[in-house]
């Protein structure tokens, strides 16, 4: 459940707009990364302070400013100021768990979701939030952490040519956003094998492992339509803004982009709806071996019944019984009792009892 719900116990009865992190704190400090550069030239450096990144607002110069670390409120309080943010904007930062969303601002775009890992040692999905805020010139991206999916793009402008599209903040931040939702697909694939394999053992041997391993796919899974799903909703935002930051020549980009956060929304819908086959068919494939025990049990109890009956009443203590005198009485007990049986086997065959 703590997957699930945010636990905000910690900005009760604060002000709205109150900068505490909501969430586990996970760098010691904060590291700020600095690319700046243009057509001629490529800066990369860290920086001490959020001030030092100088050209933002340089028509020939894009600057990524990637900060890793959301925990420090000094820091989130100057990224409000030379940004122009909102405090919500930045409360929503600093709450690790905030539902993927969109902020249409007057100097910036602002998008907030979720960058997600598979963990192949504790086969689980580990989720990290990311928050990109997208103005004229630059592209400002926090995260939780060190470590992320963007040395790709990082390779890109290393060695992007004159002619490369990478010169435009807004299509550096297309790229960011579709190596995230690139990873999604990853991550979906993932998880889809591991579904798709549990169909053999189902049929095969439903022990009681299986249905754990069913379960804990079915958690993954819903934590993945909590974390993609918004997103969807997030791209018709951005696609419908009006005061957008994205160039009319690189909305085609985004349209592309937003098919592909539909199809991974609809590989989430199918996984979700074949695990729950998958537990259904566990459910009935477990009743139907419980149902079988139950029959054979039912016919042996079917079968004794009449048995023990003969066998009762062979057995009172009758003064007078016909033939407990007589030489064959106990064969011909017998050859009743055989009878019997055989005769309810025969009539439970052809009923397709047995």
């Amino acid at each position: 459940m703590a997957r699930f719900i945010t636990d905000r116990k910690a900005s009760r009865g604060q002000i709205p707009g109150s900068l505490i992190l909501i969430g586990n704190q996970k760098m010691d400090h904060a590291v700020i990364n600095l690319m700046e550069y243009n057509r001629e030239q490529l800066v990369e450096k860290e920086l001490s302070d959020i001030s030092e990144a100088t050209n933002l607002q340089d028509p020939g110069t894009v600057s990524w400013i990637n900060i890793f670390g959301i925990h420090d409120q000094e820091l989130m309080n100057r990224i409000g100021e030379i940004f122009g943010l909102h405090p919500l904007v930045l409360e929503d930062i600093m709450n690790t768990d905030q539902r993927p969303k969109y902020e249409d601002g007057e100097q910036y775009d602002g998008m907030i979701l979720k960058m997600l890992k598979y963990d192949e040692g504790i086969r689980k999905i580990t989720a990290e939030q990311f928050t990109l805020i997208l103005g004229e010139h630059f592209v400002l991206t926090l995260q939780e952490q060190t470590g992320d999916v963007f040395n790709p793009v990082r390779h890109r402008i290393r060695t992007a040519s004159k002619s490369s599209r990478l010169f435009d903040a807004d299509y550096l931040a297309y790229a960011l956003l579709d190596t995230i939702v690139d990873n999604y697909i990853q991550v979906i694939e993932v998880i889809g094998r591991e579904i798709e394999s549990l169909e053999d053992h189902i049929f095969i041997n439903p022990e009681k492992s299986l249905v754990e391993k069913i379960y804990k796919l079915k958690t993954e899974v819903s934590f993945l339509r909590k974390s993609v799903r918004p997103v969807k909703e997030l791209m018709m935002q951005l696609l419908k803004s009006e005061n957008s930051y994205f160039q009319e020549k690189h909305v085609h980009f985004l349209t592309d982009l937003n098919d592909l956060v539909t199809q991974a929304t609809e590989a989430i819908e199918l996984y979700n709806g074949m695990i729950s086959d998958h537990l259904n068919i566990y459910s009935t494939n477990v009743n139907n071996r419980i149902n079988e025990v139950m029959k054979v049990l039912t016919i042996f109890a079917s079968t004794f019944i009449p048995l023990t009956f003969i066998a009762g009443i062979y057995g009172m203590n009758f003064e007078y019984m016909p033939e407990l005198g007589f030489k064959y009485s106990y064969l011909i007990f017998w050859i009743v009792v055989l009878c019997v049986v055989i005769g309810l086997l025969i009539y439970f065959r052809r009923k397709k009892w047995l």
